[in-house]
């Protein structure tokens, strides 16, 4: 194209997506082409997940592909889609895909050996996790999250695909890419990066997508009571527990859901937009029926439409 550099503005990025997309695709055809295998491009965006008509047919899509013998090779699609291109990362990408395809494992190749019990970088004696059974606010800080001593670089990213990766009952092995017979070896099952465990317990496909595919767009803080009857009890998020709001939401919309310290513990589908739930928090289940007699949700999030995240 004759760029001397990256550029910076969103419509030059866009072209040169464009651009990029056919010669990548074509090498990909041409190195699994001498190995006698088909493969085909699917481009993704946010909207393509995050809506529920377009997540279902885009597992169609890969499901009959894979059907079919034939490997999709699966990216952003950076040349129309502004919000991938400055937010997007292929971690989360390929969670989420590794979930529209029920896949059995998810392989994230870097440029590091795994997860480490300190920056390995700065610490010699800094040890390999090779299992992960739980994604606990200490592997968070490891990984680079908020007050860690040892962040690096995309192992945060790497984290927050594991999380939906095990929700989705997928395991996830972090490896060296640059490690020789390195994805023979994961799939031998040898003692390779980090492991992280898949939960024994399987979501619905419509919870998954609750969870990791629609895009939250505000957040519901609620008090410990609330916060206990929905973790513990199984119970609806009601009015009363609710303390504050933060976000412009429409009924349908997803919220996240956090308790009094500011920490996600749940994300759901709202009954009620923003400046409802601003009028009717706190209150009664009877005081809310009265001020909103043409509404006949009780709940503000019903259970089936609520999912536990941590």
């Amino acid at each position: 194209m004759g760029l001397k550099a990256r550029p910076k503005a969103i419509p030059e990025l866009q072209a040169a997506a464009s651009v990029g997309q056919g010669l990548l695709l074509h090498k990909y055809a041409n190195l699994f082409g001498k190995h006698g295998i088909k493969v085909g491009q699917v481009l993704l965006t946010q909207y393509d997940v995050s809506h529920r008509q377009q997540y279902l047919n885009a597992r169609n899509a890969l499901e009959t592909l894979l059907k079919l013998g034939i490997v999709p090779i699966i990216n952003e699609n950076d040349a129309t889609a502004v919000d991938e291109i400055k937010f997007g990362d292929n971690d989360t990408l390929a969670a989420l895909v590794s979930n529209l395809v029920s896949a059995d494992v998810l392989i994230l190749l870097s440029d590091v050996e795994g997860l480490y019990a300190g920056d390995p970088r700065q610490q010699s004696e800094a040890k390999l996790i090779h299992e992960v059974e739980n994604i606990t606010s200490e592997i968070e800080k490891l990984a680079g999250g908020v007050g860690s001593q040892f962040g690096s670089g995309g192992m945060v990213t790497k984290i927050q695909a594991a999380r939906i990766a095990v929700f989705a009952r997928v395991g996830m092995v972090i490896a060296n890419g640059r490690r020789k017979n390195v994805l023979q070896d994961i799939m031998d099952a040898k003692e390779i990066g980090t492991y992280f465990v898949p939960r024994k317990k399987k979501l619905s496909g419509h919870k998954l997508w609750i969870a990791f595919g629609k895009v939250a767009s505000g957040s519901i803080v609620v008090d410990d009571g609330a916060a206990n009857a929905l973790i513990s009890a199984g119970k609806s998020l009601l009015p009363a527990g609710i303390v504050d709001i933060e976000g412009d939401f429409q009924e349908g919309d997803a919220v996240n859901i956090k308790n009094l310290r500011g920490r996600i513990f749940a994300k759901g589908i709202t009954n009620f937009s923003a400046s409802e739930v601003n009028q009717i928090k706190g209150l009664k289940t009877s005081e809310v029926m009265e001020r909103f007699s043409d509404n006949i949700n009780e709940e503000v999030i019903h259970r089936d439409c609520l999912v536990i995240l941590r």
